[in-house]
């Protein structure tokens, strides 16, 4: 059987247009393209008409759904499929799973924008238009969206006037290009603060580990950080760099263990604890600088997401992680650019929540955490591999002499 599809875009630019081709003939079925136009100037997208040639349609389905994915939509577009959810937290077996990428789906005779766009979520047809939701706020009776066959997705397209974020989006920076990386970044931290575009940080504790403590407070403080998302473990060893000089009982001067440093993080935990919350220990006088009292100065939203291994927590930290998750997504509403720093599990789980359409930068040591980051789907992500506190104070210093 015939289909035909149409793709539009930076088809070339992007690398997409082989990766259909590509796909059709892995899937074993073939093509014959109808129409191919180029895009003549680099603001121009390149439109692609093709025919999908099947054996079966259960062949045929299965392409489609894949063929979405690259932004691929019928040329006839039908109506969309919807289905009640016959309980709370579950939905029609055949559900389309959403992408991080736009999507727009075919209702009511005109293609619409499906709004709260975050990939592994079901997108729920409501009074206000098609909204991307996740399984557990599904409640009965709402309108699930099935099958993929009136869906079309908009992958990022890579732009021929090529910035940082285009040429080395999904890729895994090397050390020797940390250093273009930081300028470019730098300029945009610069442009986004003055015209009040939101940056999101994401960070580990290695941020304190490895003394870029005082370069993340100065980005909260000179207000190019505009959110903050962390575990409680960044604020506690933030919150000892600041009483005891040490991270895990570690001088940060020398690098040296001191002497019962183990009880250093646990001292810091009893201390905000009897002042009550961290708030409270910077109003009176406990924590006068770090990266936690420049949060509270300035007054930007944080969340601390609990986990499994927290000594404390700390009053703040959120140890409910259905609603750390409702927390981090609310935070990261708007979000123009996302800077996560030497953190595996929240980098993946930020990751998760984001559109595509956020620019986003992972910096870590180890390269494997970036390229899990593009694994699990946040192919956006501009990987730098290097050392977090370098980056941080590399980063602050090139901020500070443009000011």
């Amino acid at each position: 059987m015939n289909r035909r599809f149409v793709s539009e875009g930076h088809l070339i630019d992007s690398n997409i247009l082989p990766r259909i081709l590509n796909l059709i003939v892995e899937e074993g079925a073939e093509y014959r393209i109808a129409t191919f136009q180029i895009g003549q100037t680099n603001l121009d997208p390149s439109h692609l008409e093709f025919d999908l040639i099947s054996k079966s349609d259960e062949q045929c389905a299965a392409i489609t759904k894949k063929l979405v994915q690259l932004g691929c939509y019928e040329e006839s577009a039908s109506e969309s499929v919807v289905r009640a959810a016959e309980r709370d937290g579950a939905v029609p077996d055949d559900f389309y799973s959403t992408t991080n990428h736009r999507t727009e789906i075919y209702l009511a005779g005109r293609w619409q924008e499906v709004a709260n766009q975050r990939m592994d979520g079901v997108v729920v047809i409501t009074e206000r238009g098609p909204v991307c939701k996740l399984l557990r706020e599904v409640r009965a009776g709402d309108r699930i969206l099935c099958s993929s066959e009136s869906v079309r997705v908009f992958p990022p397209a890579r732009d021929r006037e090529a910035d940082i974020f285009s040429f080395m989006t999904g890729d895994v920076s090397s050390e020797r290009s940390v250093d273009v990386a930081v300028e470019q970044i730098a300029e945009d931290l610069a442009e986004y603060r003055d015209a009040r575009r939101k940056v999101i940080v994401v960070a580990g504790p290695v941020v304190v580990h490895t003394g870029g403590g005082p370069s993340l407070a100065a980005l909260i403080r000179d207000n190019y950080v505009h959110g903050l998302l962390a575990g409680n473990a960044l604020a506690v060893h933030d919150i000892e760099s600041v009483l005891f000089g040490s991270s895990l009982g570690i001088d940060l001067a020398t690098g040296r263990p001191i002497h019962e440093g183990h009880r250093n993080h646990l001292r810091a935990i009893n201390r905000i604890a009897s002042c009550g919350s961290i708030a409270e220990a910077a109003r009176r006088g406990e924590i006068t600088r770090g990266i936690m009292y420049e949060v509270v100065r300035t007054g930007i939203p944080c969340c601390l997401a609990g986990s499994i291994r927290d000594d404390g927590p700390l009053p703040e930290t959120e140890t409910d992680m259905i609603r750390a998750q409702a927390r981090y997504a609310e935070i990261l509403k708007g979000a123009s650019m996302v800077l996560m720093l030497g953190s595996m599990l929240h980098s993946i789980g930020t990751g998760n929540m984001l559109p595509s359409w956020v620019r986003t930068v992972c910096v870590d040591i180890n390269p494997a955490v970036v390229t899990k980051l593009a694994d699990r789907g946040s192919s956006q992500a501009l990987g730098i591999v290097s050392d977090v506190g370098f980056f941080l104070r590399t980063l602050a210093d090139r901020l500070q002499a443009r000011v």
